[in-house]
C-alpha cells in the first residue's frame, strides 16, 4: 500500500508500505477513504514531537470502511463505514470507565496516552490503517453524513468542544471571547451554542479567519492587532470581562490575552498546544478567583456530535476548503502548511474511488 512516511525532521515520502495485519483480537483494519492534516502533524514534521520516530506513518483523522476484523471485534464487521477517533480507547481501564479516553491504559502504543494514531503506531494518512481497540475506538457512519462531514469528528469539534466549550463551562447566556479562528477556535465557536453561549466573540487577527468566524456562529469578531481590540471586547460584557475565554492558538502571547480578558470568578479554557512555558502571574490570578483548564480530548462526546451532525445542527462540512487525492498528499501539506496565504481550514484528502 501506499501511505505518507515520516523520515525525520523536515522530511516525509508518499511511498510503499507493508499493508497493516490484524495483530490483537480486538483490531480492525480499515480502508481509508477519507483524511485530513491536523496542526499536530506540522509539529511533528517541525521535530517538535520526538516520540514520533522515523519510519512513522502520521495522521489520526479518518474515515473509511471496515475490510478485516480480529475474533474479538463484535460491534464492526466487514464493509461497515466507520469513523476514527483519533484517540484510542480500549473500553475496561478505570480512566476509560470515567471517560478519561486521552489516558487510556491499554498497552497499545503506551499506556496512559491515548493519542497514539501517527505517534506511537502507525497512522491514518495511508490506504490501511490498523485500529485497535476497534469496537471502542471507531463509530460508525450514519447515513446522509458525508465523509467529509464525518472526518471533522475525529477530532477537531470534539477537541473545540469538549476542551473549549464543557471544561470552560460555558452556560446559557454567557460571554464567551475564543482567541484564535483556526479549526479548532471555529470548532470551539460552533459548538458553543449547544450550551447557551449568548456572546460568542471571535479574536484573531486575519481578517479572512475572521469572516469564516461569523459564518461558524460568532456574533462579533475583533481584530486583536487594532488598537484598542481589548477595550472593545470588555465593551460588550459592560465592563467585567468575558465569563469565559477559550485559547485555540497556543502561544504565551493569546494565552496572556484570554487571562487579560477573562472577568473575576470566570473561565480560561486552554485549548492550543503550547510548544514553550508561559507565565503564569498566580500573584494576580488567586484574587480574582479565575479557573483555569486544559487538556488532552478524551472523543467521549463523539457519539453526540455525531448524531448532531445527522441532523444537520453543526455544519461539518464547511470546515473542508480544499480537496486532494492521496496522491497530491504532500501538495496537501504544502497548502495546508500556508493557511495564511490560501486560506486553507482543513483540506480534505481522499481516495480515488475505483472505476467500474
Amino acid at each position: 500500500m501506499k501511505a505518507l512516511i515520516y523520515h525525520g525532521p523536515g522530511s516525509m515520502s508518499w511511498s510503499e508500505a507493508p499493508r497493516p495485519e490484524v495483530l490483537n483480537p480486538g483490531d480492525a483494519i480499515v480502508q481509508v477513504d477519507t483524511t485530513t492534516i491536523c496542526g499536530t502533524d506540522l509539529h511533528i514534521l517541525k521535530g517538535d514531537v520526538p516520540a514520533v520516530q522515523p519510519g512513522r506513518i502520521l495522521g489520526h483523522e479518518g474515515v473509511g470502511t471496515v475490510v478485516e476484523t480480529g475474533p474479538g471485534v463484535h460491534d464492526f464487521v466487514v464493509d461497515d463505514r466507520v469513523l476514527i477517533s483519533c484517540i484510542k480507547s480500549c473500553g475496561h481501564c478505570p480512566n476509560c470507565r470515567s471517560g478519561l479516553y486521552s489516558h487510556c491504559l491499554g498497552d497499545e502504543g503506551q499506556a496512559g496516552i491515548g493519542w497514539v494514531f501517527g505517534h506511537l503506531i502507525d497512522g491514518t494518512q495511508a490506504e490501511y490503517v490498523r485500529v485497535p481497540y476497534a469496537d471502542n475506538s471507531l463509530y460508525k457512519v450514519p447515513e446522509g453524513v458525508s465523509n467529509v462531514e464525518a472526518v471533522m469528528l475525529s477530532d477537531i469539534l470534539p477537541t473545540g468542544f469538549e476542551i473549549g466549550v464543557l471544561a470552560g463551562k460555558v452556560s446559557p447566556g454567557d460571554v464567551v471571547a475564543v482567541i484564535g479562528s483556526g479549526p479548532v477556535g471555529l470548532a470551539a465557536i460552533t459548538t458553543a451554542g449547544l450550551c447557551g453561549a449568548g456572546t460568542i466573540v471571535a479574536i484573531d487577527r486575519d481578517a479572512n479567519r475572521l469572516r469564516q468566524a461569523m459564518e461558524f456562529g460568532a456574533t462579533d469578531a475583533v481584530d486583536s492587532g487594532s488598537t484598542g481590540w481589548q477595550e472593545k471586547v470588555t465593551a460588550m460584557t459592560d465592563g467585567a470581562g468575558v465569563d469565559v475565554a477559550i485559547e485555540a492558538v497556543g502561544l504565551p502571547e493569546t494565552f496572556s490575552m484570554a487571562l487579560a480578558l477573562v472577568r473575576p470568578g470566570g473561565h480560561v479554557a486552554n485549548v492550543g498546544v503550547h510548544g514553550t512555558g508561559v507565565a503564569l502571574p498566580l500573584q494576580e490570578l488567586w484574587i480574582r478567583n479565575i479557573n483555569i483548564s486544559m487538556g488532552l480530548v478524551n472523543t467521549n462526546t463523539t457519539p453526540m456530535l455525531l448524531k448532531l451532525v445527522a441532523r444537520h445542527k453543526i455544519p461539518a462540512a464547511k470546515f473542508a476548503t480544499h480537496t486532494f487525492t492521496f496522491d497530491q498528499v504532500l501538495d496537501a501539506y504544502d497548502t495546508f502548511a500556508r493557511a495564511a496565504e490560501t486560506k486553507a481550514l482543513k483540506v480534505i484528502i481522499e481516495r480515488v474511488p475505483v472505476q467500474s
